[in-house]
């Protein structure tokens, strides 16, 4: 009895001590809890290496108690709360223990893992034998390229700009309507009349000139000139202003030879106004010079002082067109005798051999009379064709409202002197210009 009441009292104080233990351990993990918070992200990282340090924890309590019971020694009385003397030694068996696994070297432990984990990530580099590890060269980047890609952008953006100002310049004085006009209204002188609007389209693409341009339309009689002088007058009056557009009539304006002196002195002050005032409307003005060869002398003089380069800016830019006669048996006689290698032409193709060829013995011929013929550039117009004729009657009937009878046209246009039929062509000796008269007559 006693040995069993000593050994249930024995195995009761060590349950209590288990249990008391236990609250120690619980509070002891409370506490270890709370100082571990710093590195709860740690533990969140690891579920197994949370497990591990549970267990070490467990049996380092286990061990603790084991050491208490083992150092009473032997067996005697009790000695302090429920320990007995005398109690026989117990051996500990030897397992495997977490002694040398601290916090610390837990955390020293995780991070040597996550280095290699990395390490095993990384690519690894192949270094030629011998060579040893060599940083990579770093290219330096010239600034030049930077600013020539920058020049380069400039000049690109300053060369869209000037032509984008180009067609706006241009669409300013509606070279496009101009040209239906005279494709509409003037008959048989398709080719001298691209020349024209080609000169027209490159002077009036900029504001900048370094001379006015002079332009001279050389024809015999009947052929179109005054009308393509007063279709011009008419356009260049709609889009650039009634004041900035002198038509100018030599037989109404100056007829007498006596006032030559006086009407250049005028014709000086009028041109020098217009171009002023069209240099403070920034636009180019247009001066029409109809019948041009009865210009008197000191008309050509005046003229030609104005259209010299050496002049100030506003006079540089200036459109001067010269309507004559001038040079017309040269035109008739080319037009007679080289007829006959032009039938295989197109029209631009037959104007410019027509002018190619004519132009040098036309610019002699008015080279003798005046110098101010040298400073223009001559445009020659041809003959007129009987179907040239034809149409000219049926534009002037649809006109004064009569009935386009093509029998009645045709016998009108029977009415008109023609030269002598040269290589199946007949050109008519005064163009166009019986034609009014003759519907008028109706």
């Amino acid at each position: 009895m006693g040995d069993q009441d000593v050994y249930e009292r024995l195995s009761g104080s060590q349950t209590d001590g288990e249990m008391g233990d236990e609250k120690g351990e619980s509070e002891g993990e409370s506490e270890k809890r709370g100082s571990w918070t710093g590195t709860e992200s740690f533990y969140q990282f690891s579920s197994s290496l949370r497990a591990v340090v549970r267990i070490r924890q467990k049996y380092q309590t286990m061990k603790k108690r084991r050491l208490e019971l083992a150092g009473l020694g032997g067996v005697g009385p009790v000695v302090g709360a429920g320990l007995f003397t005398g109690a026989p030694v117990r051996a500990s068996p030897k397992i495997f223990t977490f002694e040398g696994l601290t916090p610390s070297s837990a955390t020293t432990t995780l991070s040597l893992l996550l280095q290699k984990k990395k390490k095993k990530r990384s690519r690894r580099v192949m270094f030629p034998s011998g060579g040893g590890c060599r940083a990579p060269l770093v290219k330096e980047r010239s600034r030049a390229k930077n600013c020539l890609f920058l020049l380069c952008t400039i000049l690109f953006l300053q060369v869209y700009n000037a032509i984008e100002n180009l067609d706006d310049h241009v669409l300013k004085y509606d070279l496009e309507g101009l040209e239906k006009t005279l494709c509409r209204e003037v008959f048989g002188q398709q080719g001298a009349m691209e020349a024209l609007l080609a000169q027209l389209r490159d002077y009036l693409s900029t504001y900048v000139h370094n001379k006015p341009l002079v332009l001279s339309l050389h024809g015999s009689s009947g052929v179109g000139k005054s009308h393509v002088g007063r279709l011009l007058a008419a356009h260049f009056r709609s889009v650039v202003g009634e004041p900035l557009v002198l038509q100018y009539f030599v037989l109404h304006h100056c007829p007498l030879e006596d006032d030559a002196w006086r009407c250049a002195r005028a014709l000086t002050i009028l041109v020098s106004e217009t171009v002023l005032r069209a240099e403070e409307e920034e636009k180019i003005p247009v001066f029409i010079f109809d019948e041009a060869e009865h210009l008197h002398p000191e008309l050509l003089d005046a003229l030609r002082d104005l259209v010299q380069s050496n002049l100030s800016n506003e006079y540089l830019n200036a459109v001067y067109l010269f309507l004559s006669n001038q040079g017309h048996h040269h035109i008739t006689k080319h037009l007679l005798h080289n007829s006959s290698s032009d039938s295989m032409m197109t029209v631009s193709e037959y104007h410019g051999n027509f002018v190619k060829e004519l132009t040098p013995l036309l610019r002699n011929t008015l080279e003798t009379l005046h110098p101010l013929w040298a400073e223009a550039e001559l445009i020659p117009l041809t003959l007129l064709e009987k179907g040239h004729v034809t149409e000219c009657f049926l534009d002037e009937m649809m006109r004064e409202g009569f009935y386009p009878d093509r029998t009645n046209i045709e016998r009108l246009a029977g009415e008109i002197e023609y030269y002598p039929v040269v290589w199946g062509r007949v050109y008519a000796l005064t163009g166009c210009k019986q034609v009014v008269a003759k519907v008028n007559l109706l």
